[in-house]
């Protein structure tokens, strides 16, 4: 621990930190009246659960909650369950929220926002814990990450030297961000770059490829365009005109090389894929329409054993445990994802990884979205069966006509349920408690 203190807020203070829907900037000096008026206006409560829509008002909650010390929990969907959940393993907290439909808010943001005249940026004790941020739950229940003001500035440094080359001439760009600010990799390249570097955002969170055009034609030169594989695939697929894109970066899931490939050709512009957790925050990167490996940021290593691998990294004080299973380069800079170990399956003395599965079924004919899934029903030799769910105007025998070309018969599903879309959460994870209640197993 050190007495060691950071600023809340960098940069120059006439430079724009948010674009606004109409086409108007905020600058940063304007936001920090915001974040003091706020911060005067907040209820007294140990922590603070942030379930703003708006990327505005997330970034004043964000920061008037850390002018007066209060923990920002971030829940892992706005969903009424979880806010009540994080409510009830933090007692005390005040729910602030900009939209009275979200269940459980209780204390509402100003439809306009205050302004206190105040010129000087709060600093901020660097080991104070700014964020507690929750996995997604997709295999059991959330877990809990404290996030420090200091190592959040330094990974966000990171993720600007890796997006630099996208970001035009002088190492910035505006941001339009399809993913939520409550999830670490919404949160860092949609809430984080433009606090800490030179990047402002959009304070939108498009849905639609329609919007996702809008958004991008309200800034005033290309920006960088930050989404998921989910999102891409449906803009991709559109036929909405877009504008010039400076740069597309992805994450949460899986990324195939034909969908980064088709985007790269669509948009006219590259994709980088990035590597992370919540735990560890990105920790790598590559361009995944013309390499497999994957690039590690210079302050990471990584160390695989038997049971995954171990991360250590300058912004944090103690290796950090991944499930992630890498084969590394000789150099050590560079590395193959094998899989997780979570994901790894066994059936008859034969394994196979169910990411690979997934990204085969995707391709299959007809399949706009899928996943297959172990359940816990077992046939006469005790093997857990696999089951596949599955969108679009697919054929259950191209389907598995499909698969049998490049799996094992032991993998193949021995049902296949079709719905009109999966039960994706905001990033695009899928539960597998919701798949298995589709299903019925």
């Amino acid at each position: 621990m050190t007495n060691a203190s950071v600023p809340l807020l960098r940069g120059d203070p006439a430079a724009p930190v948010l674009l606004r829907t109409d086409g108007s900037a905020i600058d940063r000096a304007t936001l920090l009246r915001q974040i003091h008026a706020l911060a005067a206006q907040l209820p007294d409560a140990p922590s603070v659960i942030n379930v703003c829509e708006s990327r505005h008002h997330f970034l004043v909650a964000l920061c008037a909650a850390a002018v007066r010390g209060q923990v920002s929990l971030m829940p892992p969907s706005r969903a009424p369950e979880s806010i009540a959940d994080i409510a009830a393993r933090y007692p005390g907290s005040t729910v602030v929220g900009d939209n009275a439909s979200v269940a459980g808010t209780t204390w509402m943001l100003p439809d306009v926002l205050d302004e206190i005249d105040v010129a000087d940026v709060p600093q901020i004790a660097a080991d104070d814990t700014a964020v507690i941020v929750f996995t997604s739950g997709s295999t059991g229940t959330p877990s809990a990450n404290s996030k420090a003001w200091a190592s959040m500035q330094r990974t966000t440094a990171a993720n600007k030297a890796c997006l630099q080359h996208l970001a035009g001439h002088d190492g910035s760009s505006p941001v339009v961000a399809t993913v939520p600010p409550q999830h670490m990799y919404g949160m860092e390249t949609s809430v984080l770059l433009p606090l800490f570097e030179d990047f402002a955002i959009h304070e939108g969170r498009p849905f639609f490829p329609v919007d996702v055009a809008d958004a991008l034609s309200t800034c005033d030169r290309p920006a960088l365009l930050v989404t998921t594989p989910v999102h891409l695939r449906a803009l991709v697929e559109s036929d909405v005109v877009f504008p010039p894109i400076a740069g597309i970066v992805t994450a949460t899931a899986p990324l195939s090389v034909e969908l980064a490939a088709a985007a790269e050709t669509r948009f006219a512009c590259e994709l980088r894929e990035m590597f992370g957790s919540t735990e560890t925050c990105v920790i790598a990167h590559r361009r995944t329409a013309k390499m497999k490996t994957w690039q590690l940021y210079d302050d990471v290593t990584l160390t695989p054993d038997e049971e995954g691998t171990w991360m250590t990294r300058e912004a944090y004080a103690s290796p950090i445990r991944i499930s992630d299973i890498v084969a590394c380069t000789s150099e050590g800079r560079k590395f193959e994802l094998l899989g997780r170990q979570a994901d790894l399956l066994e059936i008859a003395g034969k394994r196979a990884s169910l990411a690979d599965l997934n990204r085969l079924l995707l391709q299959a004919p007809g399949v706009s979205d899928g996943v297959m899934l172990q359940t816990h029903i077992t046939n006469r030799s005790g093997t857990r069966r696999m089951v596949a769910v599955v969108s679009g105007a697919c054929d259950d025998t191209q389907i598995i006509d499909y698969l049998r070309d490049f799996i094992d018969p032991v993998f193949l599903p021995k049902r296949i349920h079709h719905v009109a879309a999966l039960p994706r959460n905001e990033t695009g994870k899928l539960s597998r408690a919701d798949l298995l209640a589709l299903t019925g197993d």
